[in-house]
């Protein structure tokens, strides 16, 4: 099976690999059959994921439907839906609009779910936590699986209309300095894949040939 192929060839070279389901993908809807589809649909990818090698399937909180810490209940409570094989390999993310990592956090605590820090997210999206506290207590709820988190610039700049819309490239401002010092996955979301990421890459091992 191709997927097989596809999770042999990730293993022997080392290749971490995840899914990042769409949006549509939402564990606290108040629409019964808007979960159930999601439940499915994250069945499936786990089922994918075991094939291909992959170790996280990564979602969002969801919406908070006017209410959200009646919302983030409904999260914890629709998690039990799933088996075992899916929710091992579930992670949550901050988003831009909703759910800070302040948010969150206490569900992945709770309920062993890992969480995948987006620093782009939490600046526009902020809850009172620094970068550095924020990564620090996002990192602590991988054990000692290795942590995964999110980086990009805004296409428009921080000032412009739009501040969530994600650059072709990274701009090594944004990322954070505290991260050269954590053993991470850093993934990165920008329009140009690999070109950003072999840009930011020279970027950053510039900067720390010059830091003191």
């Amino acid at each position: 099976m191709r997927f097989e192929r596809c999770g042999a060839f990730a293993k022997e070279k080392n290749i971490r690999t995840g899914f990042h389901p769409d949006q549509f993908v939402v564990l606290n809807s108040p629409d019964r059959c808007v979960v159930g589809r999601a439940v499915a649909d994250l069945e499936y990818q786990a089922e994918v994921a075991e094939w291909t090698n992959a170790d996280t399937i990564n979602i969002h909180g969801g919406g908070a439907y006017g209410d959200k810490r009646a919302a983030l209940k409904t999260l914890r409570r629709n998690l039990n839906r799933l088996s075992s094989r899916s929710r091992s390999r579930l992670t949550l993310e901050n988003d831009d609009k909703t759910f800070t990592p302040a948010d969150l956090l206490p569900v992945c605590r709770a309920e062993g779910i890992p969480l995948v820090y987006d620093a782009h997210h939490h600046r526009c999206c902020p809850d009172g936590l620094s970068v550095e506290a924020a990564s620090a207590a996002a990192a602590n709820t991988w054990g000692k699986r290795e942590p995964l988190f999110h980086i990009s610039s805004p296409l428009e700049g921080w000032r412009g209309p739009r501040p969530g819309r994600h650059h072709d490239y990274i701009d090594p401002q944004d990322f954070p300095a505290g991260w050269l010092k954590l053993r991470l996955t850093v993934e990165v979301e920008a329009k140009a894949e690999e070109l950003a990421v072999r840009k930011l890459r020279g970027a950053l091992s510039a900067k720390a040939r010059f830091v003191p």
